[in-house]
């Protein structure tokens, strides 16, 4: 049996809890999420089943992208903490069981850090080429990540005369990693956090690593960051950003040799379910992962319902992104750059706990290590009076009380306003759900003690199940440890439901309820027939006579 908790691969059966120090807790009362209040919640984290803490940036910043424009890539942010104060939060991270990683940004920096500084003070500083710099700009100039706030990617410095590459925001200056001592750098980086206790990191927009430069392979890249992460430590992750087709996801993983990204994120699925939502139909979620490639041992999917940014539909044609929007973000200020919604799922789905707990349900269930942003565990929502991707980025809600609970400090110097209306803390909180164990965040514990007792989920393989109801998902995930079939419905109306038991289980197998106490049975010819109330979901254990595990 595949261990589910310690050995080298220990993150494929992991469970990845991402937060933003600033927006957790704070400790001091400045009304700013600080690396203190982040150790005081760590029982909290481990009550819930989280075994690995990934923290978005904590760096010295101007604030401007939320931290991911960074002028010290060596620092803490001294509004969060210090050094100590980190090292403090891994200790406390390990003493409970969780790894910690941290978000690695290595396309750009942020303009006031002191090697753009230096770059832009003369075409002949040493630091110049530490960035990309044009005479003119190039005819086939890509468009803007951010349609609508930047009108192109390249930038000029009226000082030096000369364009720089800003994929992103002007004030984040591309680095150029064709330079050497630019991926020295990097690497130093790596091993100075890997040092202090990290386990890996989350690597931001992997594609941007591919600049137009023949000097620059990402690929080549992101091998010899694996290579040096792996001489520090043997365990340690590189969990990527690749929004791309599979094909291209593929070859991030470095193919069968799995010597790049250890994880990626699964874009493509997480679109399709947000399609097969809106339509009720288990379809194109279906299709998604029929679709998806078979990896390496060495590699895994790294499953999401929602993440920092916004919710991106950006692989859906046209008139299936219109399809969610009119669902899930019917108004404007729902959505932003044409492409993304700016909204939590709880609220998308009309509160409906029913359709809450199903989605999460069959994210826990999908092969691969399930990744929840803070909040989701307890329903938090969105306050869409805060603009663009800021919008789920609000205080964690921790009780009823002022602030819900994350500071007291007065309103105004919060780091960002907590929800308001039907999803504030006097309606969704950690507290109040800790006491109700009908809660979302008592299920959600459920779901992670199941699936942590089902390493077949994060080792094994998927068999999508055949069967007629367009609205049912039925699939099976198997490896050496067991076999569990899981069952979701995506209507609102209740369903009957026939499949056959998959090759290989045999005909009189019994199926034991993980998350209910229900069992079924299949008839003499290997037919289970189910009743399936509006989104319901069913996670199935299979025994065979000859079947000895412990379910």
């Amino acid at each position: 049996m595949r261990p589910t908790d310690t050995g080298d691969l220990w993150w494929k059966t992991a469970v990845v809890y991402c937060l933003d120090v600033e927006t957790f807790m704070d400790g001091n009362d400045d009304g700013i999420g600080d690396m203190e209040g982040l150790a005081n919640r760590m029982d909290y984290l481990a009550e819930l089943g989280v075994t690995c803490l990934w923290l978005m940036p904590f760096y010295p910043t101007p604030g401007r992208d939320d931290g991911y424009d960074i002028v010290d890539f060596y620092g803490v942010d001294a509004r969060l903490g210090h050094h100590g104060d980190l090292v403090e939060v891994i200790r406390t991270a390990k003493d409970r069981g969780m790894r910690v990683i941290a978000d690695l940004v290595v396309n750009h920096t942020s303009d006031q850090h002191p090697w753009f500084k230096a770059a832009r003070s003369s075409r002949t500083s040493p630091y110049r080429d530490f960035y990309v710099w044009r005479d003119e700009v190039p005819k086939s100039a890509p468009t803007s990540v951010f349609p609508g706030e930047e009108d192109g990617v390249w930038q000029l410095d009226e000082k030096t005369g000369q364009y720089y590459l800003h994929n992103f925001y002007r004030h984040q200056p591309d680095l150029n990693l064709a330079n050497p001592r630019v991926r020295d750098e990097i690497a130093k980086v790596i091993g100075f956090w890997m040092q202090l206790g990290l386990s890996g990191f989350r690597v931001d927009a992997v594609p941007f690593l591919e600049q137009d430069d023949p000097a620059v392979d990402a690929h080549e890249l992101l091998r010899s960051l694996r290579k040096y992460l792996s001489r520090r430590s043997g365990d340690s992750v590189l969990l990527g950003e690749v929004n791309l087709a599979y094909e291209q996801q593929l070859a991030f993983f470095g193919g069968e040799a799995a010597d790049e990204l250890t994880m990626q994120f699964d874009f493509i699925g997480m679109q399709n379910l947000y399609l097969s939502l809106a339509r009720q139909d288990a379809g194109p979620l279906t299709r998604a992962l029929e679709q998806r490639p078979v990896l390496a041992e060495e590699s895994q999917w790294a499953n999401f319902v929602r993440n920092h940014d916004e919710l991106t539909l950006d692989k859906l044609s046209e008139s299936e992104r219109q399809e969610v929007f009119e669902a899930f973000a019917p108004e404007e200020g729902m959505r932003v750059y044409d492409r993304g919604i700016t909204r939590r799922l709880p609220p998308m789905l009309g509160g409906d706990p029913r359709h809450v707990r199903m989605v999460y349900s069959l994210l826990f269930s999908l092969p691969g290590t399930p990744v929840l942003y803070y909040g989701e565990e307890i329903g938090m929502g969105e306050n869409l009076a805060q603009s663009g991707r800021l919008a789920v980025r609000t205080p964690m809600q921790w009780n009823a009380s002022a602030n819900g609970g994350f500071s007291r400090a007065r309103p105004r110097r919060l780091a960002a306003p907590v929800t308001t209306g039907g999803y504030s803390p006097e309606h969704v909180s950690a507290a109040a759900q800790r006491e109700d164990p009908d809660s979302l965040l008592r299920f959600m514990e459920l779901l992670i003690r199941r699936y942590r007792a089902s390493a077949e989920i994060g080792w094994g393989a998927l068999t999508i199940i055949e069967q007629p109801n367009d609205a049912v998902l039925v699939h099976m995930v198997h490896g050496s440890s067991g076999r569990m079939i899981a069952v979701h419905s995506f209507s609102a109306e209740p369903q009957t439901l026939e499949f056959a038991l998959p090759e290989g289980v045999a005909r009189d197998a019994r199926l034991t309820g993980l998350l209910r106490t229900d069992g079924i049975a299949a008839d003499e010819r290997g037919r289970v027939a189910l009743s399936l109330e509006a989104y319901d979901h069913h996670w199935l254990r299979v025994h065979d006579d000859d079947d000895h595990r412990l379910s």
